[in-house]
């Protein structure tokens, strides 16, 4: 039971820490750069986003544990995929804020929802619980390649 807890505590405080490296690029333009750019009516304001991530590492964290449980090797090619996603989803933020680049943020992200897509499908076949969890990050990221076109095309 203390190996599972261990695990759990260890996927979620992994994926919490890819939010940490994003936020990092995200501190830098937000409260500046970002602030300047044309957004869409439906932006939400900016508050929202750092307890919304903070959720969705957690389950995505979840999401990893359930898979990991399984040792297979189904549940070994989730996780690599599971893996590029978390990469990816970093890399997001240092285009978009780090670089101040929305467009190139937008095409990084449709690589991101492609890794998500298809980390949900693969870890679905090992845990269908774990494929829910990642439902609402997978749909979160659908809004947010939304919002980052929208403010591409503004600004």
């Amino acid at each position: 039971m203390l190996k599972k807890l261990t695990v759990l505590v260890s996927a979620v405080l992994l994926c919490e820490a890819a939010g940490l490296v994003g936020s990092i690029f995200t501190a830098q333009s937000v409260d500046t750069w970002y602030l300047n750019l044309q957004k869409p009516s439906f932006n939400p304001p900016s508050w929202i986003f750092a307890p919304v991530w903070t959720l969705l590492y957690a389950l995505m964290g979840v999401a990893a544990a359930l898979v990991w449980f399984k040792q297979s090797e189904a549940a070994r090619m989730a996780l690599i995929a599971f893996g590029v996603q978390l990469v990816l989803n970093a890399l997001w933020s240092a285009l978009f804020f780090g670089l101040r680049s929305p467009g190139a943020a937008f095409v990084e992200i449709i690589a991101l929802w492609l890794a998500i897509f298809a980390t949900l499908l693969l870890s679905w076949k090992v845990s269908w619980v774990a494929g829910v969890l990642l439902l609402p990050y997978l749909l979160w990221v659908c809004f947010a390649a939304v919002l980052n076109y929208s403010i591409w095309r503004l600004n």
